[in-house]
């Protein structure tokens, strides 16, 4: 095998591999496998090969840290119930080194094999068949299942794996396999035993309105009767798309200012990092440096959850975690050039694995560009009336995942003057219900006939692993205090107070605008030579809505992460969920911060994790249908007293020369 970095995802090579010694372990076996990718090594053992590749000092002789395959796969005895397990693989070596079979009370994440599969025996079941039977769709239109996770059992449901679906009618008229079937939901949700793969029933959800009871069903034939068609793929809009948009380039004759080398190594604008890749988180960043001065040493997106307001049995499972219970890299988008990115693009593809073992190639999983965004600083000097004016340009590493109805476009943007933005975006379809003719609901807002697009909120989770100047470091809260005045400091009124208290304990903080709370990551050896200060790193949590789910429900017990802003906890090994490593029919979070939180250890000068959570309670609009324009949110981790002066003050202030009048005598004649 070639050697590759030990931050780097598995080669297909290494995939095979790892599935042979598997199959080895268990011969004369029938074994699905769910995913196999990279373990990443223990940290001790990464930061001692990191430092050695800092200083210049690797060999073809140097030891490196072991290339470890994390495979997760299940075993099929012989009453067919399939039994979870986890195997190390250490593949220099080709054998396995740890070996665990999960609890029954755990359910591995998903599969889009398992969701074919319910597609498949829906369309089998005489149950499912009795209960669309009490419809009678307009000639033209086809049934299509929507497979769900089935989130949380319900009081004294047996611990066994389910699936849910919610269904819709696609009208197949216009021979356009694109026609938007969310437009006409059915009011029915089969489940699925995933152990017998056999739809044990059909529920039948309300579709009353406001002031009906939780189960007021509608049983008429003519269910969609009060639907309407709303599409949205461009060749299906009634009045087509607008026809007085001019084309926006992205031009870089020059080529781009940033190199990939040594399989993902990134270096733009004093920027160092690496950039990888696995099926749950997506898209990963590795051991960051500026300007020769480490900063951080991982930054993903650990966790997401969706929790459903609709309390009418059974909307009241609707809550999927998007990356425990599918995977954010598992759903990842093949992206489009000039479509997802623009400008000078590199893509890295990533590796998946087939239900057989097999590894397949994921191509154009993550995109990596730059970005004009506005100014980065100006100054105007109105004595001599000259400005001084720098642009924002920003290095991106974008990847995006489609589940289901929904898209999430992820991003991790580095800019010049030392900052690092983790960007998350939401849009696509929403996810609707029925709802009887002329009704409205308190559980949502109606968005087009028929449809109700039920309140919901997406909770969003950023694992920061800081390395300012050093592993060691501490977290300290910085607040602004307002002071009474007084004769003797503030006789004006005009003074607030800066407060600083350094986090002692494994933790959680909330976010306080009214007291500007900022998070500082600090490096508390090291203090800056102007400001006297410890070098760090802030950020300001956003002041987004928590969990409103009910402290004691299902949905609260199994995402404690989503019920405070900012979690802080010591380092250990492989814990990387703030969710816990198993959320899929979870009904309690097990191993994720909130576990973390309740060890609690000392974080002060130590190797600490801050966990921030942010995101939107969606009380849905109609102009949210029938795609959703993007919902932004933006972590921004800014350098605090890291530098000595403003890092971009470098920054080149040429004009861009593309750049021309609108009213100019070209543009006048593009119009004659």
């Amino acid at each position: 095998m070639v050697v590759l970095h030990p931050l780097a995802i598995l080669s297909e090579e290494e995939t095979n591999s790892a599935r042979d010694v598997v199959k080895a372990a268990h011969p004369n076996t029938v074994i699905d496998f769910r995913e196999i990718y990279l373990q990443e090594p223990p940290k001790a053992q990464l930061l001692e090969f990191l430092a050695l590749e800092h200083a210049g000092r690797l060999s073809p002789t140097t030891p490196r840290p072991p290339r470890l395959a994390l495979c997760q796969y299940d075993v099929i005895g012989a009453d067919r119930i399939p039994q979870y397990q986890e195997s190390v693989v250490d593949l220099v070596a080709r054998s396995r080194i740890e070996h665990i079979v999960v609890e029954r009370e755990h359910h591995a994440a998903l599969t889009l094999t398992e969701f074919d599969t319910l597609v498949d025996q829906c369309m089998k079941s005489p149950l499912f068949q009795k209960a669309l039977a009490d419809f009678k769709l307009p000639e033209g239109f086809e049934v299509v299942i929507e497979p769900w996770p089935y989130g949380g059992l319900d009081i004294g449901e047996d611990n066994r794996r389910y699936f849910q679906a919610l269904c819709f009618a696609q009208d197949k008229r216009s021979g356009n396999p694109d026609s938007n079937f969310y437009s006409f939901p059915l009011p029915i949700i089969p489940v699925m035993d995933a152990h017998t793969q056999q739809i044990i029933r059909v529920d039948r959800p309300a579709t009353g309105g406001k002031g009906d009871g939780l189960v007021e069903q509608t049983f008429k034939q003519d269910i969609i009767g009060h639907c309407k068609p709303s599409e949205y793929v461009p060749e299906l809009l009634p009045e087509g798309t607008r026809k007085d948009l001019k084309p926006l380039n992205v031009v870089q004759p020059e080529g781009p200012s940033f190199r990939v080398t040594n399989e993902s190594l990134v270096e733009w604008q004093k920027w160092r990092f690496r950039v990888a890749f696995n099926p749950r988180e997506g898209a990963t960043i590795h051991d960051v440096w500026y300007d020769g001065r480490s900063v951080m040493h991982r930054l993903a997106i650990s966790e997401m959850t969706v929790p459903y307001a609709d309390p009418r049995p059974p909307f009241h499972r609707k809550q999927a975690f998007d990356f425990g219970d599918g995977g954010g890299g598992n759903m990842a988008n093949n992206l489009s050039l000039g479509c997802d990115c623009l400008g000078v693009i590199k893509y890295l593809d990533a590796v998946i694995t087939q239900a057989d073992g097999t590894a397949q190639k994921l191509p154009n999983a993550i995109c990596l560009h730059e970005q004009d965004n506005g100014i980065g600083w100006k100054h105007s000097n109105w004595r001599t009336g000259r400005a001084v004016v720098t642009r924002n340009r920003e290095f991106v590493v974008q990847f995006i995942i489609t589940l289901a109805n929904y898209e999430y476009i992820f991003a991790y943007k580095f800019d010049q003057s030392g900052g690092i933005t983790v960007e998350a975006r939401a849009t696509g379809i929403l996810n609707v219900v029925n709802i009887d003719a002329g009704k409205v609901s308190e559980y949502g807002n109606v968005v087009s006939g028929g449809v109700l697009a039920q309140n919901h909120q997406h909770i969003f989770c950023v694992r920061i692993d800081p390395a300012i100047d050093g592993q060691k470091n501490s977290v300290v809260v910085e607040e602004s205090h307002p002071v009474p005045m007084n004769a003797a400091t503030n006789p004006n009124g005009n003074f607030y107070k800066v407060t600083k208290e350094t986090v002692q304990r494994a933790s959680w903080i909330d976010a306080a605008p009214q007291l500007n709370r900022t998070i500082k990551m600090v490096n508390p050896h090291k203090t800056n030579p102007i400001s006297g200060n410890n070098v760090g790193y802030k950020f300001i949590p956003l002041a987004t809505q928590t969990l409103l789910a009910d402290p004691e429900s299902v949905q609260a017990r199994r995402a404690q992460f989503a019920q405070h802003h900012v979690w802080v906890t010591k380092h250990r090994e492989n814990e990387f969920y703030a969710g816990g490593r198993y959320t899929l029919q979870s009904q309690v979070e097990v191993g994720g911060v909130a576990d973390a939180v309740k060890r609690g250890d000392a974080v002060e000068d130590t190797d600490v994790v801050v966990w921030n959570t942010f995101g939107i309670t969606h009380n849905p609009r109609v102009e949210d249908w029938p795609v959703m324009p993007v919902e932004i949110f933006q972590l921004m981790i800014r350098p605090a007293d890291f530098f000595v002066a403003n890092p971009s003050i470098d920054v080149p202030s040429n004009k861009n020369g593309s750049s021309r009048l609108a009213d100019s005598e070209c543009c006048r004649k593009s119009h004659i």
